[in-house]
């Protein structure tokens, strides 16, 4: 063990603890005690404290029971006359330096003006991000899921130049990771080298500039630990299962830069008991044994260009990369960049142009494996600015490969061309945009590029069905044109085959185990009229992703005999549920929300809501961060419904299951739907509609209320009343 570490660990952590109890005093006495603090938008409270202790810190006069706590885990400052080796003291002084980081980052949202940007990027005027809101939690735990973010990086303090933090950075996007970054180095750091360089900063570009000072490091383990709690299922306060699931779970581990206080000493320890290591590019002393981490804690004098494979190394993390032939950075943590107009050297398609992209099958003969041509101008023939047409036509081959198949690997294309630096893609089908920068161009880009990507990340993913790949790109207008209605023609084809399917046309269905790494009893059962919680699996889904990887999440189920043709219960489904759910969901309905509902990960869309008083029920999403008539946000209703559990009156859905024919038929179906986030309802306007119609509800669309007429369960009572809401007249859901 290092004596050098650990004494400057402890000596850091009783600062950190007396700096953190001299503000808690300084704002009670100016705001009071009953003064609330809270980060924004969550239902974790402060996290780490939440998570570890089981507190709930939601006002001033909470807090100094805490710095309590932390002393009694403070070790006295070591004497220079007598060292006990032990890790544990160390740990300790961490685990106090985290709570009172928790706090003192709380303490911050107080002030007047606020030093950070509640919102998923930066922008030029507000650099700092703070704490990520539970909405962002959601949406970004789905990548943590699904193993397209494997971990993240936290960097504290700031590299030596530009060029090597640009470069590390660049190297962590590349590995897929997160990267999180906090505290200076002699009043300089990372965020802001990168920013001076050109680089987007946000969590759309997975380049999370926490904050200026160390302490602002918390909120990325404030993050792990609502990971465990919101999709591992643990309960607040049982941290050992919460350090266990972070270090076997979340693969997290610390760059240190530049010269290492006290101070970041301290922070190290307390990321320590969560199994994360630090890597150092100082000559700092090492603490080299294995115990808490996977493999050594900390490792020291790393050079730049090795920092990032041996943090992988050490922290145990694996890490699948596919290279593509590009000449520009390639990976998921680019599908975030956004390129504004001045950036742009072209734009493709969008809504002031045409443009579209097929996938179809084809015949052996028919496809020349790697052939990538380009019909028209490319980049360098374009003028800067300008805005072009576009059809990408993917063929494909291949003895597994069928035409359902079609829609879901042309669904991939998007995630695949964002990915390289450079290239923002939005939409599918005919609606599709595209920018290509400057920047892009000038590094060698070219439309040939694209085809490229397409070819060697479609044998990458999908090589169990898939033998040959070609790509032509079309960028002259007529041929484009003439193209499209063929396009089109097949689009609609593919939306008759679907429709066409029910759940009673099918003896199969499909599980979804994929997030079961975060949330270790939940399953999804995928029917045709019925997708994943997640809104990204449908029934199509599943069936290709089988053929894709037999043994992977998404196995076929038999139904069996039908237990109850209502609510939806099948004897073959509840075995496999059992089994899979490690024996903690014997059985589950499909239809109904009332009894024996579907469980939740965490990764849903959006939530239905039992409503009592109304008889009927709210659906909200997790877009909406304001209060609903069930007198609890997205964020609280999700921390409450996910981690795998089984809720009657509650169930995480996908948004698109509004509009199914089999949204909680078995509870009275559409008919008991009373309320939603305006946003959503627009959204679904026409959907809503045409079921009203064909359910004979009338003028059903506008009897659905939303925040602009209700925020109270009474308030939604008597809007009801006013206009006659058919679930007023419906049997009890109680």
């Amino acid at each position: 063990m290092s004596k050098i570490i650990l004494a400057g660990a402890i000596r850091g952590a009783h600062l950190v603890v007396n700096r953190v109890e001299k503000k808690i005093n300084e704002a009670i006495e100016k705001f009071g005690a009953g003064k609330t603090v809270e980060l924004p938008n969550t239902g974790y409270y402060l996290p780490v404290i939440y998570g570890i202790l089981g507190e709930k810190i939601s006002k001033l006069e909470d807090m100094p029971k805490i710095i309590a706590k932390c002393r009694e885990l403070l070790p006295p400052e070591p004497s220079s006359d007598l060292w006990l080796p032990y890790l544990g003291a160390g740990l300790d002084a961490g685990m106090a330096t985290l709570w009172a980081y928790d706090m003192e980052e709380a303490l911050k949202y107080l002030e007047d003006p606020l030093p950070y940007l509640v919102a998923e990027d930066s922008t030029d005027d507000q650099l700092w991000l703070g704490a990520a809101d539970d909405v962002i939690l959601r949406k970004r735990g789905v990548e943590f899921v699904d193993g397209s973010a494997p971990g993240f990086a936290a960097i504290v303090g700031a590299a030596p130049t530009n060029e090597i933090a640009v470069k590390l950075a660049k190297e962590l996007q590349e590995k897929n990771l997160y990267v999180f970054l906090a505290s200076d180095n002699h009043g300089k750091t990372m965020s802001e080298q990168l920013r001076e360089e050109g680089v987007q900063l946000g969590w759309n570009t997975r380049l999370v500039p926490f904050g200026y000072d160390t302490s602002a490091a918390i909120h990325a383990m404030g993050f792990a630990t609502r990971a465990a709690l919101a999709f591992g299922g643990v309960e607040p306060g049982d941290y050992k299962r919460i350090l266990r699931y972070n270090k076997n779970r979340i693969f997290a581990f610390v760059l240190a830069l530049g010269e290492v206080t006290d101070e970041q000493y301290a922070a190290a320890a307390g990321v320590i008991n969560y199994g994360f290591p630090t890597i150092a590019d100082s000559d700092i002393p090492q603490i080299l044994p294995t115990g808490v981490c996977t493999y050594e804690h900390v490792v020291s004098n790393v050079k730049y260009d090795e920092m990032v494979e041996k943090a992988i190394e050490v922290r145990g993390l694996k890490i699948q990369i596919t290279k593509v032939p590009v000449p520009v950075s390639y990976g998921p943590a680019f599908e975030g960049e956004r390129i504004k107009k001045e950036q742009m050297h072209v734009e493709f398609a969008g809504p002031k142009a045409v443009g579209f992209e097929l996938v179809t099958m084809k015949e052996s003969d028919e496809v020349k494996d790697g052939l990538c041509e380009v019909i028209g101008p490319d980049l360098a023939d374009m003028e800067t600015g300008s805005r072009q047409p576009l059809a990408v036509m993917v063929e494909v081959s291949g003895r597994k490969m069928q035409s359902d198949f079609e829609p879901i690997l042309e669904r991939q294309i998007h995630h695949l061309l964002n990915g390289a630096e450079g290239v923002l893609h939005i939409g599918q089908r005919d609606i599709v945009w595209i920018r290509v920068s400057k920047k892009a161009k000038e590094s060698g880009l070219t439309l040939e590029h694209f085809g490229a990507i397409i070819h060697a990340k479609f044998h990458s993913e999908f090589n169990n069905i898939l033998d040959k790949v070609q790509v032509k790109i079309y960028t002259e207008e007529a041929k484009v044109n003439e193209l499209l209605e063929l396009a089109r023609n097949k689009y609609a084809e593919r939306d008759a085959r679907l429709k066409g399917l029910t759940d009673e046309a099918v003896d199969l269905y499909y599980s979804c185990t994929l997030c079961q790494s975060f949330a270790p009893n939940h399953v999804c059962v995928i029917s045709p009229e019925r997708s994943g919680l997640c809104g990204a699996y449908n029934w199509l889904d599943g069936k290709a992703a089988f053929e894709i990887n037999p043994t992977g999440p998404n196995q076929p189920l038999e139904k069996g005999s039908t237990i109850d043709p209502v609510k939806g219960q099948w004897d073959g489904i509840n075995k496999f549920i059992c089994g899979a759910s490690n024996n903690a969901i014997e059985k589950f309905n499909a239809y109904s929300m009332m009894e024996d509902p579907m469980t939740s990960c965490g990764c849903f869309e959006a939530i239905a809501v039992l409503l009592p008083m109304a008889n009927g029920i709210m659906v909200v999403d997790r877009d909406f961060t304001g209060m609903t008539p069930c007198g609890m946000q997205f964020s609280t209703l999700a921390g409450s419904v996910g981690g795998g559990q089984q809720t009657p009156g509650f169930v995480g859905i996908s948004k698109l299951y509004i509009v199914s024919k089999k949204f909680i038929s078995a509870d009275g179906g559409l008919p008991r739907l009373a309320w939603m986030p305006k946003h959503l309802k627009e959204f679904f306007k026409d959907f809503i509609i045409k079921r009203a119609q064909e359910d004979g509800l009338g003028d059903f669309y506008n009897m659905i209320a939303t925040e602009e007429n209700c925020t109270t369960e009474e308030e939604v009572m008597e809007f009801m009343t006013k206009m006659n809401h058919p679930a007023l007249t419906m049997d009890p859901m109680l």
